[in-house]
């Protein structure tokens, strides 16, 4: 592991811990040449997920996709950056159980908008209102009533 302050590879661990339900692990680093410390998580690399796009594309599942999402849908609102990266972690353990190769957008932004319903309504509609094409004010109150 280099370190991010002064790219020297000698680090030592100086804790580490399961963390996302044992799904990666926190490592707590002191780089032995400038004695900054830093943190690294460890997690399984993802198993060729496939997207199915609208439009018929195919590109691979890439988690940090989905987490600027719904990064920009609870964009200033009271809604933690652990909450986000719990939600994110859900939705990849949520596709990988699928035990497909490819897995429509469909289902993915479905699963998004179910889990941001729960934490924050308006995240939720942020995030519908672009998933969902939105296009007049109609659309709107369309979901609002069915929320």
């Amino acid at each position: 592991m280099h370190c991010p302050f002064c790219g020297k590879s000698d680090t030592q661990v100086l804790e580490s811990r399961s963390v996302e339900e044992g799904g990666s692990v926190r490592r707590r680093r002191e780089c032995v040449n400038c004695k900054k410390r830093f943190t690294t998580y460890e997690r399984v690399k993802g198993v060729g997920l496939w997207v199915i796009k609208k439009d018929g594309r195919r590109e691979p599942y890439d988690r940090e996709k989905v987490k600027r999402g719904i990064l920009r849908a609870v964009e200033k609102r009271p809604v933690s950056r652990e909450m986000v990266d719990d939600v994110v972690e859900q939705i990849d353990r949520e596709m990988l159980r699928k035990e497909k190769e490819e897995v429509s957008s469909k289902i993915i932004g479905r699963s998004v908008l179910r889990k941001l319903k729960k934490i924050d309504k308006v995240a939720w509609l942020r995030f519908a209102s672009v998933y969902l094409e939105f296009e007049d004010f109609g659309d709107f109150e369309k979901a609002i009533g069915k929320a």
